[in-house]
């Protein structure tokens, strides 16, 4: 009895060994369940949006200069006066107008204004603001701005004379601050922004400023809607010193430091020396 009970356990032994060996060998031979693993809820990837990041100086002159030597060429406007400008007025392209209206130079509506409209406290609450379909129609519509009788004379300048250009608009009172000039020279220097000006010959001023000159507008009345369109500029802007932090920035202005990241479009607390902060909308 013994005898058969050991040939049947060595016939069961033999057949296990051989099923695990076709297993491995034959990729016919169904393999064993495995155990199963946890059952994971099946997510469809999310689309990426691209981060809102904060503009930098040199960021924002790249991206736009070319713009600006365009504008230069036909209305003679130095391109380094209108790219600091721009740097100034939009907070390096960060400020709520630049971002969500293409409106670099803070251009507010008028009665004949055709276009799209956004509304923002400024001077008054709920002012009205231009929205452009793209950032050129902004930097054009600068130059259309200042083809006016109180800004002339500086048309009369040379198109590389940046420092007669950045005093003119003061004199003309394009802006409140006393230092408006000094901070469009300053801007440019630190830049060199004054590498995309283009000097002109004598002949091609001449040309140039007949050209303009009859685009000037000349009556006293459209000189006043002029003056409510576009109130003096305020500077709000604050230029990164060393040691400081974005939270003693917002300190310093009242704000706080998460506006103060939401107004620039800025996903952390990191800055870096020279860098412009827009401080109020």
């Amino acid at each position: 009895m013994k005898k058969y009970l050991y040939a049947f356990l060595a016939i069961l032994s033999l057949a296990s060994c051989l099923s695990k060996q076709d297993v491995l060998q034959n990729p016919r031979v169904a393999k064993r369940p495995q155990p199963a693993e946890p059952s994971r809820k099946h997510e469809a990837p999310k689309p990426s949006k691209p981060a809102a990041t904060s503009l930098s100086g040199l960021a924002y002159i790249d991206q736009y200069k070319d713009i600006a030597i365009a504008e230069m060429e036909q209305y003679g406007i130095p391109a380094s006066i209108k790219l600091a400008q721009a740097l100034l007025e939009s907070g390096n392209g960060n400020s709520t107008l630049a971002r969500e209206a293409n409106n670099h130079f803070g251009i507010k509506c008028t009665p004949e204004w055709n276009g799209g409209k956004t509304y923002h406290d400024d001077d008054q609450r709920g002012d009205c603001f231009r929205v452009y379909k793209r950032v050129e129609d902004s930097f054009h519509d600068h130059s259309q701005f200042l083809l006016r009788k109180r800004y002339a004379a500086l048309f009369e300048l040379d198109k590389d004379d940046y420092k007669g250009w950045a005093k003119g608009l003061k004199a003309a009172g394009y802006a409140t601050n006393p230092r408006y000039a000094d901070l469009l020279i300053s801007l440019i220097e630190r830049y060199e922004l004054y590498q995309y000006d283009r000097a002109e010959t004598r002949n091609e001023k001449k040309q140039r400023e007949a050209i303009v000159q009859t685009e000037i507008v000349e009556s006293k009345a459209e000189e006043a809607v002029v003056a409510q369109t576009k109130a003096p500029v305020r500077i709000d802007i604050h230029e990164v010193k060393q040691g400081e932090t974005l939270a003693a920035i917002a300190r310093r202005y009242g704000m706080e430091t998460a506006e103060l990241m939401d107004l620039n479009g800025l996903k952390s607390q990191s800055i870096f020396l020279g860098q412009l902060i827009l401080v109020s909308q």
